[in-house]
């Protein structure tokens, strides 16, 4: 049906179930019988849209890069993982160096993986991120484990001493844990590493990365990313809803 005959179906659908509301008190009892019966077969449809409508209305639209970014902002991004969805979204027995999309490798060296990864798709309303990462540890026989994310090259683009890098995240868990950022920059031979704890007991899980105390060699830069660093994983379930970075200049004194 093309559109203005749809419009006029539902206009005149619409001036129907108008006049049978206005005239329910008057109309005779056969007609009002049937048209309960019609409305109240309508109302079931109708339910099950808005029921339908309301819920994929409320979820993180796919693809949004959407997120709260610190004044002066020159470069944000959200990695794909979050985005949208992966061609494979999942790993079982995960062994060290998985890759989930193309810019999260998981490292680790246990003997026998016990590791799952797995992208959700976010449906809490609080949520700005589409997708998160569900992470199941059973038994850990490691000595470490860690996520490491690749930032696309934009990142290095023009990059300088006098920039914060901020990343953002939002993590569930079963039972407490301490995980730390680790920004790592290469330039050159060398590689820059800065590590911050996140700040698990706050609501708003943020840290920020001051370049200002670094070596870094704003010329040589090549290549940034970042580890996330999981201590005493054993037997937990964690959840990252969302993982952004957004890039700064230092405030001028």
């Amino acid at each position: 049906m093309s559109r203005p005959f749809d419009l006029l179906f539902q206009t005149n659908a619409l001036r129907k179930w108008r006049r049978a509301a206005r005239g329910a008190d008057q109309a005779k009892l056969t007609d009002l019988r049937t048209q309960r019966n019609d409305a109240r077969q309508l109302r079931a449809h109708l339910d099950m849209l808005i029921h339908t409508a309301d819920g994929r209305l409320a979820l993180p639209k796919v693809g949004s890069s959407f997120f709260p970014k610190p004044h002066g902002t020159d470069w944000s991004w959200r990695p794909e993982l979050w985005r949208g969805p992966l061609p494979i979204p999942g790993l079982s027995s995960a062994p060290p160096k998985s890759r989930l999309g193309d810019e999260v490798t998981l490292f680790h060296d246990c003997e026998f993986s016990e590791l799952t990864l797995r992208q959700l798709r976010n449906l809490r309303q609080e949520d700005l991120a589409p997708y998160g990462l569900r992470m199941d540890v059973f038994k850990f026989d490691g000595s470490f484990l860690s996520l490491v994310i690749d930032l696309p090259l934009e990142a290095s683009e023009g990059l300088t001493k006098s920039h914060l890098l901020r990343v953002g995240t939002i993590v569930e868990m079963e039972k407490p844990l301490e995980i730390f950022a680790r920004l790592n920059i290469k330039y050159g031979p060398n590689t820059e590493q800065i590590v911050r704890e996140l700040p698990l007991n706050e609501e708003d899980i943020m840290v920020e990365f001051d370049l200002a105390y670094s070596r870094l060699n704003e010329k040589r830069i090549e290549k940034v990313w970042l580890d996330l660093i999981f201590e005493a994983p054993d037997m937990n379930q964690v959840i990252l809803r969302d993982l952004n970075f957004s890039r700064y200049r230092r405030a001028a004194i």
